[in-house]
């Protein structure tokens, strides 16, 4: 993939937290003179993200900048003839992420393009897989003759209802319900004793460094002791009330889960060294948004605080995990938030997580067979699958370290 960072699909949504996201789009400038024209090299990537053919927004450019187009699909190669800026580029594809593919009705990216075919006519209909709403989109635009000519493929998903006899061709959406488990020979797995025998070797030293407590926090958590000692990182944030569902979910950008991992992020650098007592208040304002005991909340937890230095944060951060990682669906949640760390924040920490998978074990935050499940078995459900490969492919000598630490301990 072409560097560029990452950014949310919806790009009006500021949220680092939003749920769906996507490579941003680079462009590069080739010939000159009436040879002139813009490739896109990640555009394979871009469109990947969005589950549509990116031969769709490549021809939604042309259409646009009344430009001829032209797609290598073999070599993944998308070109606009003329030199076009990637800022206009950019606008451009928001255009087409409204038009084609976010639900009309919820704001969704997680749709499905399908064409209904009626008599001679053909209508073609965003089926959003969020709220089950069935929007068309503007048949005046020039794109809808190409996608009518170059209808979607339908995307085998496992076990799914049927459909209610329309003629169709589906392609799925941006969004990350599990599509089935990957099995690691799909993956392309691969030994690496080298990495293996680091592992082992790390292993000694993490001992020492992650070796933590499991403290008492009622102390710090009566409201006398918690007033005096977050009083400067509460600020004027006390007392937000929340309405509708406690529960939430973390792709709203106004759930508690966003509240709080926006106040994380915000605060984390102000503590001056007491880490203890920005723990302390940390629990308590999820505490507040009633969502301290939930497994999204270590999620957004995970996102929020840990940074490129989340070795050396493990252990300082550990007592506020041990105290809200409480069960196996909490700890899937806690790899789900250091995928997301690694896979997109962070992409450069994909060789240490061997070691990160290692911290958390050492500290009890993981069990065994929980990470052995999520090692085996990719998973949409927290980024997408690509990404979720990739994480796992790093992670197999800490696995390989644990299956042989298990059969020595059998012997």
């Amino acid at each position: 993939m072409a560097s560029g960072g990452i950014v949310n699909i919806r790009r009006d949504v500021e949220d680092k937290f939003y749920r769906y996201r996507m490579p941003l789009l680079t462009t590069k400038i080739e010939g000159k003179g009436n040879g002139i024209k813009t490739v896109i090299p990640n555009m394979a990537d871009v469109a990947r993200a969005l589950s549509r053919p990116p031969s769709y927004p490549t021809k939604f450019f042309g259409c646009e900048l009344g430009a001829q187009t032209s797609f290598d699909e073999k070599n993944e190669r998308y070109i606009v003839n003329g030199a076009h800026d990637a800022n206009r580029l950019r606008e451009l594809l928001d255009g087409f992420i409204d038009k084609f593919v976010l639900c009309k009705s919820c704001k969704n990216p997680e749709t499905e393009l399908i064409i209904l075919k009626q008599g001679r006519s053909e209508d073609i209909i965003r089926d959003c897989k969020a709220c089950g709403e069935r929007t068309g989109v503007d048949m005046r635009h020039k794109l809808t003759t190409f996608i009518l000519k170059n209808p979607p493929v339908k995307i085998k998903k496992g076990k799914k209802k049927t459909g209610t006899g329309d003629a169709a061709a589906g392609v799925g959406g941006g969004g990350d319900s599990p599509d089935g488990d990957v099995s690691p020979a799909e993956n392309g797995a691969e030994s690496d004793d080298e990495l293996t025998r680091k592992i082992k070797a790390e292993a000694k030293d993490l001992n020492d460094e992650t070796t933590l407590a499991k403290e008492d926090w009622s102390a710090d958590t009566s409201p006398e002791a918690v007033k005096q000692r977050i009083k400067a990182l509460e600020g004027g944030l006390a007392g937000v009330s929340l309405a509708g569902d406690d529960e939430g979910s973390d792709d709203d950008v106004n759930s508690p889960y966003s509240q709080l991992g926006k106040w994380v992020e915000e605060n984390r650098d102000d503590h001056e060294g007491d880490t203890k007592t920005f723990l302390v208040a940390v629990f308590k304002k999820a505490e507040q948004l009633g969502i301290e005991k939930k497994h999204k909340s270590v999620l957004v937890l995970a996102q929020a605080l840990f940074t490129e230095n989340v070795l050396k944060e493990i252990p300082e951060y550990a007592p506020l995990f041990v105290k809200t990682v409480t069960s196996e669906k909490h700890q899937k949640a806690l790899l789900g938030g250091m995928e997301r760390l690694v896979g997109l924040s962070y992409p450069d920490l994909l060789p240490a997580v061997p070691k990160i998978l290692m911290a958390f074990y050492q500290v009890d935050l993981l069990e065994e067979e929980v990470v052995t499940q999520w090692g085996t078995h990719v998973s949409k459900k927290y980024v997408d699958k690509e990404t979720s490969k990739r994480v796992r492919k790093a992670s197999e000598p800490f696995l390989k370290w644990l299956e042989e630490a298990d059969d020595d301990s059998d012997e």
